[in-house]
Formats: C-alpha cells, structure tokens, sequence
C-alpha cells in the first residue's frame, strides 16, 4: 500500500465513517486515497462509508471535528493541508484541548526534505500546535506511520480525552510500503498512566472514610463537571445520586450529566449559574466534586467557594486536578465509571442509607424561591422567552450547540437536557464562531436527532460561511440567531462597569441581513421575528420544518444574563437583578469589573 492508502485504511479500522478538511497540494495523495476507498466499498444505500465533509475553512472542520466527538462519544477526524490550513486548525485544537474533546487532525505537510527551507505552504505544525494539543506526530520515517496513526487515536480517546495532530509530509503520504495492519507506538510513559488509574481501584477502606464523611453530613452536595460526560459515566454519576439521594449541581461542561427536570438536579452552578445552585453550593456541608476541575467560573474565589463544607471530596482521572485550585479531603484518581460503581457496591453492601430528606426540602425551596425569571410584560422579545418557547416543544431531548456570550448562557439556563451529549458549547475557551459548524458535526453524528444551534448576531459572524456547508449537505439543522445589535456579553459589562461606553461593542449601524444571507446560502426556510406575539407560532413553523431551517429574533437590546457572580466576589454576592430575588442585594458597585471578564 502506499502511505496515504495505509492512513486511509487505519482510518476505516479506527470506525471513522466521517472526515471534515479541505484539500490543498500537500494532502491531495490522502484526499486521493478517500475518494478510492469509497468509491469501492460503497454501502448498501449507495452512500459512501467514509464521507469527506469540505467545511468554508479550517476552522470550520475543526469544530465539526468537535461537535462530532461531543456528541457521539467518538474520536472527530480533521484532514486539512500545510501551512494555512493547519494554522487554521490551532483554535478548534486549543478549544478541544481545553474542553477535553477527542479529535486527530492529519495534517498535510512539505515533503521531508523541504522541511526547514520555508517551502511553500509550509508551516512549523509541531511548534504551533503542540503547546495546545495533547500530543502531536511529525512522522519522517515511513515505516512508523501505521503505528503513529493507531497510538494517536489510543491517545486521543484514552484517559483525559484530548485533540492529537498528525504531521504527514508529502513523500511520506506517496511512500509504498507493506502494510502490516497492527502495531502501536512505544509510549510507555503515558501508558503507565493510564494503568496506573485504570488500576487504582477503590478499597473498602477508602469507600469506608467516604462513607462516613457522606453519614456525618446534613447537606451532601454532587458537583459533577465535564469529565463525567467525557468518561461515559452519566448512568453511574445518576445511580449514585439517585441511590443515596444527593443533590446534583453540574458545571457549564457537566449539563445533561444528570436530567434537569428532576427533583434532585439544580441544574447549573457558577458564574452564570442558577441562584437556587450557588445557595445550595454555599449551604452544604459536604461537597462531592466528580469529574470538575474548580475552575474560575465556578470557584470564583477559592477560599470563599463552598464556604460551610465540613469536608470536600474530588473524584478525577487527573492526578493534576487534586488540590490544584481547593484544598480537598478525600480524592480517588482513576476511571469515573469503576469509582462509581465501587461506592455504590459498597454502600448497597453495608445497608447505607442516610436520610436527608430536611435537606431535600431546603433544595425545593431554594429552586422555588430563586427561580430563574424575567420580565414576561416587556413589549419587546426577550431572549428567555425565545428559548423557553423552543423547550416547549423539544421538552429537553433537542441537541443544543452555541456560539459564544449571552445566547450561551440563557441556552444553558432556560433549556432543559434529559441526557448527556445534548449540550455542547465551548466552554474553557469562549470561542465564538463554534456553534454553527458544531451543530453540522453534531447532525453527522446524530443523523436522526434534532440538532439547534442557538447563536448570537456576533458569534455567528465568526464562522458564518458554514451555512452553505448545512444545504450544501442537506443537513435538517436549525439555525437560530438572536439578535441584539452587538456584542451583548461585552456590552453588558460596559454597562454595568465602564459607564455604558460601548467601545467596539455596539453593531447597531452594521447592515448586514441575515435572513438574505442565509437565503444566498440555501435556506429554503429563513425568517426573521421581531413581533411578540408570533413567538409560539414562527418558533413551532421552524423546528417542523424538514430540511434546514434559520430564524433570527430581534430581541431586547438591554436583555442581561442573570445570575451573574462578579469578579472577587462570593457567591452570596452574586447580582440576581431585578426579577430574580437574592439574599443579599448586590450592585455595580461592589465589583471590581477590570479584574476578570
């Protein structure tokens, strides 16, 4: 075989059955390659195995590469060319790498021995994307492609999921070589931490001091973040809840890690979270943090997070996450899955069944009296009612991407998510521009599946050329774009903190038209709503509609994301307002606004 047919054949034996990339000289032998290998093993239904996705740009392949992975569970492949087309790629990979989403980027390189003369299209591939992969491959003997594609994917989806890039030069691509079909990279040290987590299975004597940390608390409370969902251990995360009736609270990444229309989800917490969560965060006494990391947007302040907690435990598969940001007093490093499942074994063994029931019903009055709310009586559209209005039909089983800003957060407020791999959103990275090509490589992986993009007038822009990438492949994508004239996140902290001085933040006098915009693209169904009172109405004509669809909302300009806890502050200081009651009333003035976005 040559090289690009045995890159092309591991690909079909790793269970790809979807690439995004664009083309360019330095791939063209493995593009080549692809188009043989579905021509000759096309499917039953005429369609090919292995599909090649061509996205606007790079960027674009990269974050369906993203939305494929989150919602599959599966390892995303990119496959783009030297030079720009692999500097393209550095932001999916950061935002991957910083939301430990498993994608391989095959990157096309110069031939070997133009490496180092600044060829053309050529681009120092390793020295810009290894700082923010989890590893990258130059491969410059032929005879170790097999096993650097295999170890890549092992990579990519073991442990810590991560994006892993592949350097290919072009003689590499065309070299002719036996191929072997088997073999792996010698990695020892990665894979010696694999098993050693793999293999640090819970004790009873550990599941013992758990256990009674767990009976002497009044106020248990789960704060589960995005490992869960990345180590398939939502069923596991809700057994254990359910078992002993503890109350989950879960981080932007965690949504859907439990269901959030049931009596124990508080849905979500921290900087934007849901009051009734942050009180409940400040009122236990024992905090069970389980695949979260104690970021910023959560923790805020460390030593003021979680203020009356007796006791703290950490749950991760990152020996690096334990104690990084807040001091804990019990943690297992190992697979979420297996942890979980031994606290449930040994608490069924030993007949543990703690009775927190008072607590249960100071969780239902805080969901009760810190409900999220708005102004219902406003003439002009708010964003909430919008999204309300699309739960009502889609009742919490619609897969849900965003761009970036306040369209984000009321999506991840106001939706409900009964499961997990629903949500999915950029979130350590806030990259804008990630919802729309997200939502394409979600309908790939969920063909059959609703899949909404809910996206702001400014994220969309970033990557907006994707819509022909949707009618182009015929993909039932909803589009929705709520309009506020501006960068509302940004506008909303010049307002509350720089005197309302909209420097670059304000698109008020830009002309651009969506809807013919999204029309020129394809759209068979592009609408824009601006009166109230056909919400219900345009919103249930949009989702039935069976091919693409897009809507733009013109909603309140002044529309503010609340909660909001301020930079420097606590959790019971967090701005609630003016719909939203709070404990302690908190203004402007009692931020430090330049301290943190």
């Amino acid at each position: 075989m040559s090289g690009s047919e045995m890159i092309v054949q591991i690909l079909a034996d790793q269970g790809v059955n979807v690439i995004f990339g664009y083309s360019g000289g330095a791939i063209l032998p493995t593009y080549d390659a692809v188009f043989r290998y579905n021509a000759a093993h096309i499917n039953e239904d005429g369609s090919e195995p292995m599909p090649l996705i061509v996205p606007a740009n790079e960027q674009g392949a990269g974050f369906m590469a993203a939305g494929y992975a989150r919602a599959s569970g599966h390892v995303g492949v990119v496959m783009v060319t030297s030079g720009p087309g692999a500097t393209n790629t550095v932001t999916p990979v950061r935002d991957c790498m910083a939301d430990s989403t498993p994608i391989v980027v095959i990157c096309g390189q110069v031939p070997t021995n133009a490496i180092g003369t600044d060829a053309f299209q050529e681009a120092p591939v390793n020295s810009c994307l290894g700082p923010v992969a989890k590893h990258t491959f130059l491969v410059t003997d032929p005879q170790k492609l097999e096993a650097t594609m295999r170890t890549a994917f092992e990579i990519a989806r073991t442990g810590r999921p991560g994006p892993v890039v592949i350097d290919l030069p072009k003689d590499v691509q065309n070299w002719t070589g036996e191929f072997k079909g088997k073999g792996l990279l010698p990695v020892p040290g990665y894979r010696q931490r694999l098993h050693a987590a793999r293999d640090n299975h819970l004790d009873d004597t550990k599941c013992a001091k758990f256990f009674g940390m767990l009976e002497a608390s009044k106020r248990p409370l789960i704060y589960a973040g995005g490992g869960v969902i990345n180590g398939n251990a939502t069923g596991e995360l809700r057994l254990f809840a359910e078992r002993f009736k503890i109350p989950v609270t879960t981080t932007l990444m965690g949504i859907g890690a439990v269901d959030t229309t049931q009596p124990l989800s508080l849905h979500m917490l921290g900087m934007h979270g849901l009051a009734s969560a942050n009180y409940a965060v400040d009122d236990c006494d024992f905090l069970i943090a389980i695949g979260a990391r104690f970021d910023d947007r959560v923790a805020g302040v460390p030593e003021k997070f979680a203020p009356g907690a007796r006791n703290i435990a950490q749950f991760d598969i990152d020996p690096s996450e334990i104690g990084k940001v807040k001091a804990v007093d019990w943690f297992h490093v190992g697979v979420l899955r297996q942890d979980l499942h031994a606290i449930c074994e040994y608490g069924e063994r030993h007949r543990i069944s703690p009775d927190f029931s008072e607590w249960h019903g100071e969780i239902q009055e805080l969901k009760k009296t810190y409900a999220l709310n708005y102004d219902r009586d406003s003439e002009l559209i708010q964003p909430y009612a919008v999204i309300e209005a699309i739960n009502d039909v889609t009742g919490g089983d619609a897969i849900i991407t965003t761009g970036v800003g306040q369209h984000q957060m009321w999506a991840a407020q106001y939706f409900d998510y009964k499961h997990a791999r629903l949500w999915l959103t950029s979130g350590s990275m806030g990259t804008m521009g990630f919802g729309l090509p997200a939502a394409i490589g979600a309908q790939f992986a969920a063909r059959d599946h609703l899949v909404i993009d809910v996206d702001g007038d400014a994220s969309i822009r970033m990557n907006l050329g994707e819509l022909e990438t949707a009618t182009t492949y015929n993909l039932p994508v909803k589009v929705l774009v709520l309009n506020n004239y501006g960068d509302g996140m940004v506008r909303q902290w010049q307002k509350l903190f720089y005197g309302g001085r909209l420097s670059a933040s304000d698109k008020s006098l830009r002309s651009k038209d969506f809807v013919k915009t999204a029309e020129a693209d394809g759209f068979q169904y592009a609408v824009r709503l601006s009166d109230k009172k056909d919400l219900e109405k345009t919103v249930q004509e949009w989702l039935a509609f069976a091919g693409p669809a897009f809507l733009e909302v013109i909603i309140d300009p002044d529309a503010g994301v609340y909660p909001m806890v301020g930079p420097g502050l606590s959790y019971d200081q967090m701005i609630t307002g003016d719909f939203i009651p709070a404990r302690v009333k908190t203004t402007e003035e009692d931020i430090d606004g330049s301290s943190m976005f």
